[in-house]
């Protein structure tokens, strides 16, 4: 006896290829790849486009000039929508080979997907001449803007035009994003300056000019560098020379970051009888989720120091 078994089976197929088309011509919903060359671009991107697959090619605890340019990052780079840095040549000892090695059509300077972060800011500390003997510094000006809540908000506005440049369909999303931000933003500037108004005009030595902007910010002075030249560790002489500057008894602490050789702020805060204090320097560091949580923990324990003196 004949059955028609079959017949369920060949029914569905005609049913089958007409899902297939649809989820062919359906519009499809893609997450931006976004590549940021440092921790607080990626927590900035994060911000502004929740939605994206971010990945930072390091952490608050590497040293951001010197990189090693990993087929890992190679591979990371081929396949971003778009590249966000600091720019102001504090990567030009890796980001360029990643972007030759990669060879990503977006991620070349000039084009929509390579972002600098200086470029859309007035740098400080910007050199006219530049020559070896001054050692490892920056012609563009200092490229560690994470802390000018100012300079921020600018970059993450240019940001949010650049993220609607490169993904057009998402542009709305990306400015409201960016309209949330700016509100808490702003709101948590006045509340950051009035708990940092303990540190205006105090005094610090500090390893190359890392917090150059947070000083600038908050009112504080940076009398001396632990690096005798930019990019040099602190030497015997040149740490006998801080320690005489110190005598002078009006320092508040030796400061460093956590990717930094401790080794010559210990020494230093030692004999000078100094607290030596080692900020957090991005996000990811020590839990510090966001940028919002990075201003409160670096704020705190200046302003703990500060107190106890």
């Amino acid at each position: 006896m004949h059955t028609n078994s079959d017949s369920p089976r060949l029914s569905a197929l005609p049913l089958l290829a007409l899902l297939a088309v649809a989820l062919l011509w359906a519009p499809r919903s893609w997450a931006l790849s976004v590549f940021a060359c440092e921790p607080e671009y990626a927590a900035l991107v994060s911000e502004l486009a929740p939605e994206a697959s971010v990945y930072s090619a390091t952490t608050a605890l590497q040293d951001p000039h010197q990189i090693q340019a990993r087929p890992s990052l190679i591979a990371k780079v081929r396949r971003a929508d778009l590249l966000v840095c600091a720019g102001a040549e504090l990567e030009v000892g890796w980001l360029p080979m990643l972007q030759m090695k990669a060879n990503n059509p977006k991620a070349r300077d000039g084009q929509p997907g390579m972002f600098y972060a200086a470029e859309q800011v007035e740098t400080l500390d910007q050199l006219t001449q530049v020559d070896r003997t001054m050692g490892d510094v920056h012609a563009d000006g200092n490229p560690h803007l994470q802390f000018s809540p100012s300079r921020m908000l600018a970059i993450a506005e240019a940001l949010t035009e650049r993220l609607a440049q490169v993904d057009p369909q998402n542009a709305e999303a990306y400015r409201t994003n960016l309209a949330d931000f700016r509100a808490r933003w702003q709101a948590a500037i006045p509340r950051w300056e009035a708990q940092a108004a303990p540190l205006k005009g105090k005094k610090v030595i500090a390893y190359h000019t890392s917090f150059r902007y947070l000083f600038d910010w908050l009112g504080m002075e940076q009398v001396g560098d632990l690096e005798p030249k930019p990019g040099l560790p602190p030497t015997t002489g040149h740490l006998a020379t801080l320690l005489k500057r110190a005598d002078e008894g009006d320092l508040m602490a030796v400061i460093h970051t956590g990717y930094q050789d401790s080794r010559g702020a210990q020494w230093l805060a030692d004999r000078a009888a100094l607290p030596r204090v080692r900020l957090p320097f991005g996000p990811g560091e020590e839990g510090i989720a966001d940028l919002f949580a990075l201003y409160d923990r670096v704020i705190a324990q200046l302003v703990t120091v500060a107190e106890a003196q």
